[in-house]
């Protein structure tokens, strides 16, 4: 059984209303924050209906929900990240500034040789950790581990609750407790941390550049945009670590199913690889790594049917639930890539039964960049080692921590071997 998600659907601020769908038994909920509940069987009709006409609602419902979520609004640089800026000229331009610079197919393309780059290196690093215990092993990549902790204390910003969001009156026990003490050092430390990134790409005798990367992208085009683009809007781009994230769960999944490991090492056709697409769309049906999307805010009143979504409504969607809604899927907790070998359904935001990347505009922009990183990421690890648990492990866990992005909980241990073939 599965505990509510506590950190994201129950909102307490007394007269909102929202939809949420809630993680437990993958049953929906709609609450008006002052004590009303729904009916299960017309809220299921009601957010099939949602869900059918989602295209419809996605001009209205386009404002996000940050108005007054301290945490986001700090760590986003006062809004300044595509995914939690409001709808209006700036969202618009930032929209066309990923979409035609930096996540477009050409774009993606370009970086072709950069990501091969850096998994064939995760891919040395792995083989030169051969024969060594973990304490010893030191692949030499510091900034890589700074950064991997900052995401991780960002990732308990998101999880802390704030008085101030829901009971501004109380906004002083937030000091008092230290929560706003440890959200102004964790920003302190990614900003350093960014501006760091920045120098260096503005720094003209930076000797080992080989091409142009996403920094040295934005830092051309804010001569372009100057009145869209600063550092600090630069920095609120940010990055996230749901490629890795999501390639921790598809390797735990594989080793906790043997059988669909061995199909995808037996695929022929390298060029398509059908069954390990099929394994990484059945990852993002149990593991999104966004369990609840970014909550888009209606804008204005609007009917769907005979149904009334108010002005300012707030509408959560729990893709966990979703991919595990037994109205959707059969099975729903089995890992069955097979599923996926004869359906057209992707996670593209085209059929809402998967939806680990949300959908219309609110669609993350780097989807293809994403998905494409992952795919590579996974297939060479999957096809240059064979890989089994540590002497004495019987199992692997599934534990997942809280926060924005969905993290295996104890860290991923496997041994790795090098097939004799």
């Amino acid at each position: 059984m599965q505990r509510r998600w506590r950190d994201f659907g129950e909102v307490q601020a007394t007269g909102v209303c929202s939809v949420v769908y809630s993680s437990q038994f993958g049953n929906l909920e709609r609450e008006i924050y002052g004590g009303k509940k729904v009916d299960e069987k017309v809220l299921y009709n009601f957010i099939e209906l949602l869900m059918s006409q989602l295209i419809k609602l996605d001009g209205i419902a386009a404002d996000c929900y940050v108005k007054f979520e301290r945490r986001l609004q700090k760590l986003s640089y006062d809004n300044k990240d595509i995914a939690l800026s409001p709808y209006n000229e700036y969202w618009r331009q930032m929209r066309k500034i990923c979409t035609l610079h930096l996540f477009s197919m050409k774009q993606v393309n370009s970086f072709r040789s950069v990501r091969e780059e850096e998994v064939f290196d995760m891919i040395d690093r792995v083989k030169g950790a051969f024969g060594k215990r973990l304490s010893e092993y030191d692949d030499g990549n510091h900034e890589g581990a700074r950064f991997y902790e900052l995401m991780l204390q960002t990732q308990e910003m998101f999880d802390n609750f704030y008085y101030r969001d829901y009971f501004p009156l109380m906004g002083w026990l937030d000091k008092l407790n230290g929560s706003m003490a440890r959200l102004e050092k964790v920003f302190k430390d990614l900003d350093e941390f960014y501006q760091e990134l920045i120098d260096e790409h503005l720094n003209q005798n930076r000797t080992n550049k080989t091409q142009d990367d996403m920094v040295d992208i934005l830092l051309k085009l804010k001569q372009e945009y100057s009145a869209y683009l600063t550092f600090d809007h630069i920095k609120g781009l940010g990055a996230t670590d749901t490629s890795a994230s999501a390639v921790v769960w598809m390797m735990t999944l594989l080793i906790k199913n043997p059988d669909s490991s061995k199909k995808v090492q037996q695929e022929d056709d390298l060029y398509k690889l059908d069954y390990l697409k099929a394994v990484i769309k059945e990852t993002f049906r149990l593991y999104p790594a966004l369990p609840l999307l970014v909550p888009p805010e209606s804008r204005d009143r609007c009917i769907l049917e005979r149904y009334e979504i108010p002005k300012k409504t707030l509408v959560y969607v729990n893709a966990w639930a979703v991919g595990r809604d037994p109205k959707c899927w059969e099975r729903t907790e089995e890992f069955e890539p097979e599923r996926f070998m004869s359906s057209s359904i992707d996670y593209k935001g085209a059929y809402f039964d998967l939806i680990p990347f949300g959908s219309g505009r609110r669609g993350c922009p780097g989807l293809s960049f994403g998905s494409t990183t992952v795919e590579l990421a996974l297939s060479n690890l999957v096809y240059s080692f064979d890989w089994e648990l540590p002497e004495g492990t019987n199992d692997i866990d599934t534990l997942k921590t809280e926060g924005l992005v969905m993290h295996k909980k104890n860290a991923l241990l496997l041994v790795a071997k090098v097939p004799d073939n």
